[in-house]
Order: C-alpha cells, then sequence, then structure tokens
C-alpha cells in the first residue's frame, strides 16, 4: 500500500494548507469567524481570560479540550505584583505573533524557506492617557517600533515583497493600525 508523504514547509503542512485555502475560494462563507475570549477580575490589576471555543469553517469548533488560561497583571511601579504581564504587553506579543504567522504562511503559499526569524517589539506610552491627567495624551501607544531578523531562500527584493504583503494582511497589525470598531456594554 502507498503512503502519501506529508510535505512541509516552514512546519506547515502545504497541502493541508492549499486544500483549506482552496475549499474557502470554493465557498467563501468558510472564512467568517468569530472568535471569543472571556475575563474574571481577580483583585487590583489582576485578571484572567480564558480562550477556548470559536466559530469558524462552518462549524462551532471542539478542538479545545481545555481553555487557554492567560493571567494578566502590573508591575509593582504600577501597583500589581508582577502576576503576568500586563495588557499592552500582551498586545505587543499577540501583534508580534500574528505578523510572524502571517510571514510564515506566506512565505509557505510562495515556496519561501525561513531559516531563521525574530522579532522585537518596543512601544512608548505615556500614562497621562490613562490616569486623564493630560487630555493631550494618547490614551495607549503612542508608536510601536517592530525589529524583525529575518533569513530566507530567497532574493531580497521577494524578501521585501513578502514582509509588505504580511504588513497588509496581519489582521492584529491591521487592527492596530486601523481604527476598528469597539463596543462595550453590560450584561
Amino acid at each position: 500500500m502507498k503512503t502519501q508523504e506529508t510535505k512541509k514547509l516552514n512546519g506547515l503542512d502545504t497541502s493541508q494548507m492549499f486544500e483549506t485555502v482552496g475549499a474557502i475560494k470554493d465557498q467563501p462563507s468558510l472564512a467568517r469567524f468569530e472568535f471569543r475570549a472571556s475575563n474574571q477580575w481577580k483583585s487590583g490589576g489582576e485578571n484572567q481570560s480564558e480562550i477556548q471555543g470559536f466559530y469558524g469553517a462552518g462549524r462551532e469548533d471542539d478542538s479545545r479540550e481545555e481553555p487557554f488560561v492567560f493571567t494578566a497583571g502590573e508591575p509593582p511601579v504600577l501597583l500589581g505584583a508582577n502576576e503576568g504581564a500586563n495588557p499592552v504587553e500582551y498586545l505587543l506579543h499577540a501583534l508580534a505573533g500574528c505578523v510572524t504567522t502571517t510571514i510564515a504562511l506566506h512565505a509557505t503559499a510562495r515556496g519561501i524557506r525561513i531559516e531563521k526569524m525574530s522579532m522585537k517589539l518596543d512601544g512608548d506610552m505615556d500614562l497621562q492617557g490613562l490616569l486623564g491627567l493630560d487630555d493631550s495624551a494618547t490614551v495607549g501607544y503612542e508608536q510601536i517600533r517592530m525589529n524583525l531578523d529575518i533569513e530566507a531562500d530567497c532574493s531580497d527584493e521577494e524578501l521585501d515583497n513578502l514582509i509588505a504583503f504580511a504588513w497588509e494582511h496581519s489582521p492584529v497589525c491591521s487592527t492596530v493600525r486601523n481604527a476598528t470598531p469597539v463596543s462595550l456594554g453590560r450584561s
């Protein structure tokens, strides 16, 4: 009996990737996803989020037996006890993770092998905005700098095109760069 060998590039199953893309092209409704998180305040600046279920690919997902649990806290200088990364640090993690994953996905689709990739991020914030002390101060990051170190088996021009494409197509990067409507209600 002949078995089909799984071809992987950049850690991704290329057959599965192209089948997924083909299915979405044939049935665009499969591209609609709803992601969810729930959060519970613990004390002070500490709170905990759980992420488990989501809707995607035309159905409710049941692949996660246990929720992912994330504890957010604050450093002592911000009245916390380092219970976990603070929310704006999680945002940097989400941004780096999404851009990195987007680069890896699109490199694979283009047949580009990534030899190494890492990223460092830093952002500037004036807490006067958070504290309501200065109405001219930005509430949130004033600027985020991402520094990508990447080596791949392609020309510099191909790599620059890949990075520019990922910059434009990373969902978290797009959410941060563009004004995404957010609503806050009470239950």
